[in-house]
Parts: structure tokens; sequence; C-alpha cells
């Protein structure tokens, strides 16, 4: 089960906690806090996967962390944010809305 590396931007008791992918460009997830964002970060990932999917394409291996540091693009974010890795585990069951 591949683990995507997931940036932990919490800005205060008064905002929302944001997660976002470095390997995954335009898959975010947010909560009321930390803990409730990474339980939807999965949520997240799958979704993105969906959407790929439905494109024909194929979701993007992670890279491992240490990769990630020489990243200049995504370097800064990791020492300045938390960070955390989210499993993604292939297909969830949709709840209907």
């Amino acid at each position: 089960m591949p683990h995507y590396v997931a940036i932990v931007e919490d800005a205060g008791p008064d905002k929302a906690v944001g997660i976002w992918f470095p390997d995954l460009p335009g898959c975010f997830s947010a909560g009321d806090d930390v803990e409730e964002a990474l339980r939807n970060a999965g949520e997240a990932i799958s979704l993105y996967a969906d959407s790929l999917a439905a494109d024909g394409k194929k979701l993007p291996s992670p890279r491992p962390l240490s990769q990630l540091r020489n990243d200049p693009a995504v370097a800064p974010d990791l020492q300045e944010h938390m960070i955390a890795l989210v499993a993604f585990a292939g297909r969830h069951v949709h709840a209907a809305e």
C-alpha cells in the first residue's frame, strides 16, 4: 500500500487545517483540526485517483521523503510545516450524498 507525504498547514485555532500532497498536484484535504484533516486525507487521495482514472491516467507513485527534501519546490514547505504519511488503500466506497 503506497504512502504519500502530506504537508500539514495549521494556521491556528480560527482557521481550517490544510493538507496537500507534493506528489499529487491539486489534491488537498482540510479539517477543523489536524486529526480531522488527516482522516479526510485518504478520501482526498481516493477522489483524486478516481478523477485521474476517469481521464485514463494512473496515480503517480509517491516519492520518498529523502527525494522530496532535495526538490527545491517542496523543501521549504517540509522545513516550515508538519508532515505526515497518508496511506492510499485503493478504491474506497463513497457514500451517496
